[in-house]
């Protein structure tokens, strides 16, 4: 039996291709093979966001090369749609396959077995207008699943290679989404994240249907608990979506609105499409909607052109605004980008300094937003168990927690007593529930858990 061995470089769409694509090689008799271990196919799904990711990239094919010099080495995503002859150019390579057509990715490689000839398979992103199509029933170590809705993106934000590698918004059919959001949930997942390259951008190029009516179906999925949104731009947030967000009982009490800068005048040059007031001013109308909402979000510092000045508006802009977390990334300059050709660039050491300073202020909110449940009971599903042998996972409003629990727990939505706010792992404790009355108490057992109780009022 031929075995195939994954590597997978950049974002959570790339992890979601990846389950894709093994599920098409399951389908067909293959095994999955650790990609440290001897392989007959080695499958390396790479990244372009930066130069960096290129050249991780292809640090990690010439890796797989020199593992095995008779595996059948395939490489995909991003990176290869954006210099496949490049790629095919390193010495053992057989098969460079986009962004796209991966639905056909083991016929080729078969195809290339069978050859023994290098295969190009590459074709414009710009063309494509139809989603593809790739079935994900259940994710592999991972406790919530991720179903991805849309593909491409629009915006052309200076600083970003991404609608090039990917191409315009292709949303997924509505019945398509819902389908396999109940394969998930029989497959035993209790969260979905709803995940895309530009996921609040869903439905751009439907006919009347946006992401706040998906919001609406999904919330019909028999035995979905939760439902969480990746990211959203705060422009996406209407009357319509506030709505749904206000009414729903399953989407998270936690939104991922990216900032990237707390100027306009950074903002502008990045080609983002709002303003700090307008940011703010669409977060007051959250917070009147839902006042236990986490709202997390990214920055990038050290964009050309960003003063002092602009990066204390940022961290002003950032403290004002209470986010519950921060993504924290400094500026890279990006070949083929408009930013990388201005003149202004910021030195490495000035990013780096700034940099800290937001990391230490994310930590610091976090902390803040936290300290809010201290004492509450949450639900959370455990994803890990770390080095003390705890168990990790994220309460619906996206708080991590570690507590003492039994590994069955992973997976499972469990109740747990946040107990001490800290950056990155708050503490808590597991919560047993025995029964669901109306009237709580909370009682000390001897293990040293905490029995939550329902009594009959």
């Amino acid at each position: 039996m031929s075995t195939v061995a994954f590597h997978t470089l950049g974002c959570k769409v790339n992890s979601y291709d990846t389950e894709a694509i093994w599920n098409l090689f399951k389908q067909r008799g293959y095994t999955q093979v650790d990609f440290n271990d001897i392989a007959d196919i080695y499958v390396i799904n790479t990244c372009t966001v930066t130069d960096t990711g290129d050249k991780k990239s292809r640090q990690i094919i010439r890796r797989a090369i020199r593992r095995s010099q008779d595996a059948t080495v395939v490489v995909t995503g991003c990176y290869a749609q954006m210099a496949p002859d490049e790629i095919l150019a390193i010495p053992g390579v057989d098969l460079v396959i986009g962004t796209q057509h991966r639905d056909r990715i083991v016929d080729l490689v078969e195809k290339v077995q069978a050859e023994k000839k290098p295969v190009k398979f590459v074709s414009s992103v710009r063309s494509q207008r139809e989603f593809e199509e790739l079935d994900v029933p259940e994710f592999q170590g991972h406790t919530r699943a991720f179903l991805k809705i849309q593909e491409g993106c629009n915006n052309f934000c200076t600083f970003c290679i991404i609608p090039y590698s990917r191409g315009f918004i292709r949303s997924r059919k509505p019945e398509n989404v819902i389908l396999q959001a109940e394969k998930l949930v029989q497959a035993g997942y209790h969260e979905i994240v709803l995940s895309g390259i530009h996921t609040g951008g869903y439905g751009d190029d439907l006919d009347g249907y946006s992401l706040a009516d998906l919001l609406v179906d999904l919330e019909k999925v028999e035995g979905l608990r939760r439902i969480r949104i990746s990211s959203i731009e705060a422009s996406e947030i209407d009357d319509k979506m506030l709505e749904v967000l206000t009414r729903s009982e399953k989407v998270c009490r936690h939104l991922h609105i990216p900032l990237q800068a707390g100027s306009n005048y950074v903002l502008d040059r990045m080609n983002r499409k709002y303003t700090v007031e307008e940011f703010a001013a669409k977060l007051v109308e959250l917070r009147k909607a839902l006042p236990d909402l986490a709202i997390t979000s990214d920055v990038i510092v050290g964009f050309p052109g960003e003063s002092d000045a602009h990066f204390q508006e940022t961290y002003n802009f950032i403290k004002e605004q209470q986010f519950a977390d921060l993504h924290v990334f400094p500026y890279s300059q990006r070949k083929g980008t408009p930013a990388a050709k201005y003149t202004d660039q910021v030195p490495e050491s000035v990013k780096e300094a700034r940099v800290a300073e937001l990391i230490k202020l994310a930590d610091e909110l976090q902390v803040h937003y936290s300290s809010k449940y201290a004492g509450k009971i949450l639900e959370v599903i455990p994803e890990d168990i770390n080095a003390e042998g705890l168990l990790e996972g994220y309460s619906d409003n996206y708080i991590k927690i570690a507590f003492r629990g039994h590994p069955d727990m992973l997976g499972q939505i469990v109740t747990v007593r946040l107990d001490e706010a800290k950056a990155d792992v708050s503490k808590g404790t597991y919560v047993e529930q025995l029964t669901f009355k109306q009237e709580e108490t909370i009682t000390n057992t001897e293990s040293g858990l905490i029995q939550l109780e329902l009594l009959e009022a």
